[in-house]
């Protein structure tokens, strides 16, 4: 999937950006900021997933008349983005907590796109149900019975981590369904690495964070925050066992923290949005109960431009 990506047009690895002054704020020898925000011409890292499971479901079941997905902003535009490229029609299904920006930005792709009066959660039955008569579900959430696309979604991130040529101490990744942070204790977890992985949520939808609390996968009611892309109730059933097994640790960010997290990414030459922001927040909210020294690395994965 590596060599899929690479042959794309407008391929190349995003940059590892140190930032000295979080270094010394936080007492480690390195922080590095793997910046998301431009990747393959849209402003997020979500194409790496959503193109290879469209590549992958459209070798499976050949000639479908349009892509379907449920989104809470970048996943949808990525997943209009390869549908448009590809000559299919395309129908996101979005929360009605999704500003008006983001979906402008889907529709722009070429998208029709439909605002459910509910949750993210309902968003994904809502564009499941509508997935029929020829169109493709690409969904970045598992549920059982749908999981293959889920999964090739997350072999598709792994190109992000394998573009990472340092070897981190801590990588900080941030989780909505959890998807991103599978990638990451996946690919950590496999070989020599002895990285540990940290996954940051917002605390009004702390569906990983409360599930291994309770031990076992449970739903949060969500409402709105300034992380729209983590703004989740329920983690994919791929993910979850992969995080309870594997996740050294997990925190909860309120929006304050998220917002100053992006503007001090901003101050740093970092365009993020307080999704791919709140790795820095979690990063400081949990800094006290890691075990990092001043000649530690942590690698934070800023998934998001601006916005």
């Amino acid at each position: 999937m590596q060599a899929f990506h690479q042959s794309l047009p407008g391929y190349r690895p995003t940059p590892l950006t140190p930032v000295p002054a979080l270094a010394s704020e936080l007492g480690v020898g390195q922080v590095l900021v793997k910046d998301e925000s431009q990747r393959l011409g849209l402003p997020a890292f979500k194409a790496l997933g959503a193109w290879w499971a469209i590549h992958r479901a459209l070798q499976e079941r050949p000639g479908p008349v349009g892509l379907v997905t449920a989104t809470d902003g970048n996943h949808g535009r990525a997943v209009a983005r390869r549908a448009a490229m590809l000559g299919l029609a395309s129908h996101v299904f979005v929360p009605d907590v999704v500003d008006e920006k983001a979906i402008d930005a889907i529709r722009a792709e070429g998208a029709t796109v439909t605002v459910v009066p509910d949750s993210y959660d309902a968003a994904v039955a809502e564009a499941a149900a509508y997935a029929v008569d020829g169109r493709l579900l690409i969904q970045d959430s598992a549920w059982p019975g749908y999981e293959d696309v889920p999964q090739h979604v997350v072999d598709g991130y792994s190109t992000l981590f394998r573009e990472i040529e340092v070897e981190p101490d801590l990588v900080v990744v941030p989780m909505g369904v959890g998807s991103i942070a599978q990638a990451a204790v996946t690919h950590y977890r496999s070989g020599s690495s002895t990285a540990a992985v940290l996954g940051v949520e917002p605390a009004s939808a702390s569906c990983v964070t409360t599930s291994l609390l309770a031990g076992e996968l449970v739903t949060v009611p969500t409402g709105k925050t300034v992380m729209a892309g983590l703004n989740c109730g329920t983690a994919s059933t791929l993910a979850w066992p992969v995080l309870r097994a594997g996740l050294d640790y997990a925190v909860t960010v309120d929006d304050d923290a998220a917002l100053q997290a992006a503007s001090d990414l901003r101050g740093a030459g970092i365009s993020s949005g307080p999704s791919g922001a709140a790795t820095l927040a979690g990063l400081r909210a949990a800094r006290d109960n890691l075990d990092l020294g001043p000649d530690s690395t942590v690698v934070l994965i800023s998934t998001e431009a601006a916005h």
